[in-house]
């Protein structure tokens, strides 16, 4: 896989993971306002697409029948509890407002990577993208997930380090720490479009 082509992989920026009203309100909603994550990721998907990069958006949705959620873990089973708030059409599974204009695509699926499940990997591939960008909450779930996943799958991929947050610091740090091993590296936005 060449890594010619860039994208911005924007994970999980829906009312769901970010904000209070979402199912996980209570443990992000505040870690995530206090980070400022958020108007960096915003600052950082709007020079990517003046940069021409295409901006790719998941979505942890549950549609009717459960599509490929598996409830193997405490977190899926919670969320497959929850399923009705997870449905593609409910008011928690939308895009926050502050990003709702930004996605090039917008792909759902019903695992912990954006990438499973769900055929993006090969759409990316069939666009010839071979480096991702990867923006995201929470640091320590589907940002590290995804990172790995798209590793191992041949893309080379950055975490924006300063595009993504954890319930506390403590957790993200151990998170971008990981990825530094285990992806091409973190960079902060200031230096992933240089």
């Amino acid at each position: 896989m060449t890594s010619e082509r860039r994208a911005v992989l924007a994970l999980h920026w829906q009312v769901n993971v970010i904000k209070p009203e979402g199912f996980f309100g209570g443990m992000l909603a505040e870690p995530v306002a206090r980070s400022g994550v958020l108007p960096r990721a915003v600052a950082f998907h709007e020079a990517a697409a003046r940069a021409g990069l295409p901006l790719i958006f998941t979505r942890f949705t549950i549609p009717e029948g459960e599509g490929a959620l598996v409830r193997n873990t405490g977190f899926m089973r919670a969320v497959g509890e929850a399923q009705q708030s997870f449905r593609p059409d409910a008011g928690g599974s939308q895009l926050i407002p502050e990003m709702a204009g930004q996605p090039d695509l917008v792909v759902d699926n019903q695992k912990l990577s954006g990438l499973a499940g769900n055929g993006l990997a090969d759409e990316l591939a069939a666009r010839g993208i071979g480096t991702l960008y990867v923006t995201g909450v929470a640091t320590n779930l589907t940002v590290e997930q995804t990172a790995r996943h798209a590793t191992d799958l041949g893309f080379t991929v950055h975490v924006i380090s300063d595009c993504a947050a954890a319930a506390d610091e403590a957790t993200h740090a151990a998170s971008l720490a990981n990825l530094e091993l285990t992806t091409a590296g973190c960079v902060p936005a200031a230096d992933a479009l240089t």
